[in-house]
């Protein structure tokens, strides 16, 4: 009920145009989610899935992807595509698309998911992750947006869940330019959302705490004051929250109670004091020893 009634508020604007809506005659609506083989991708896939929806993974390592495409269509009865593809090659979106129509879809819901971090000091990063660091939460998010984002304002349906961070609130010493990339994420999202109002799309990004999954082991992030100190809850109860939010139509989604309380304190206050404590907390304990070895003298 709470999802219709939103449907109404969203398509307030939205007017058909027979001639245009003919491009997608016999294809059927399909839920796309990059970095979708495991973890949060995997979970909010099954989320979208439970409801009866088409899912199409997208990941890079075919053989986890298939994997994880099996176990969903054994709990659901629903078809699940698994696609290998590297979203940040340049015709990403091109490719994406080709390989819908040819198995009678198109991407009706859009799921950002796919993204790296990076831990430890700026200045000891190879130059070239980095770049591929930006390339992929980015890049490829914003590309893949405004490539499919204006066939579902045509249609007057579906939309776009970008995966963000709480860390997007703030600047991240030791996770400097992760942390800039979800406020990017962030940003854009709000501004599109804004800019598409009442087209009938869901325009949303999702921006959690730590989430027990193996991002952070991957960013070499586990050594860090905030994975002891910051409860983090699994992928399924995040997942489950992302999509129901997404669905009722908030435009950007902070799950639980300390997260929204969190994002406002970091909205507020000054970075003088907030950037020291993000600091500490994200510093990695090797450089914590080191730098108390040579307080010490040691």
């Amino acid at each position: 009920m709470i999802t219709r009634l939103v449907d109404l508020w969203i398509r307030r604007s939205w007017r058909p145009d027979p001639a245009a809506l003919a491009q997608w005659e016999g294809l059927r609506p399909a839920v796309v989610v990059t970095g979708g083989s495991e973890g949060l991708g995997f979970e909010i896939a099954r989320q979208f899935a439970r409801r009866g929806r088409d899912v199409v993974l997208v990941a890079r390592r075919q053989e986890v992807l298939e994997a994880a495409a099996s176990v969903i269509r054994r709990e659901f009865s629903t078809v699940v595509l698994a696609l290998p593809l590297d979203v940040t090659s340049p015709d990403a979106a091109q490719k994406l698309e080709a390989v819908l129509r040819e198995h009678g879809f198109y991407a009706d819901v859009l799921v950002n998911n796919a993204g790296m971090g990076l831990s430890g000091a700026y200045i000891d990063e190879p130059g070239e992750r980095i770049a591929a660091l930006v390339d992929l939460n980015t890049r490829a998010v914003s590309l893949l947006i405004r490539h499919f984002l204006p066939g579902m304002c045509v249609r007057g349906h579906g939309g776009v869940l970008n995966i963000a961070s709480l860390g997007g609130y703030t600047p991240g010493p030791y996770q400097a330019a992760y942390y800039a990339s979800k406020a990017y994420v962030i940003s854009l999202t709000e501004a599109v959302a804004w800019e598409v109002r009442g087209r009938g799309v869901r325009v949303a990004v999702f921006a959690p705490g730590p989430i027990s999954t193996e991002f952070h082991t991957r960013m070499g992030a586990e050594s860090a004051l905030y994975r002891w100190l910051i409860p983090a809850p699994g992928p399924s109860l995040m997942a489950s929250s992302a999509v129901r939010w997404f669905e009722w139509g908030r435009t950007v989604i902070t799950p639980g109670v300390v997260a929204p309380i969190a994002a406002i304190a970091m909205r507020l206050l000054p970075h003088p004091i907030l950037v020291p404590i993000i600091g500490w907390l994200l510093k990695p304990r090797d450089l914590l020893r080191n730098a108390g070895r040579k307080s010490s003298g040691r």
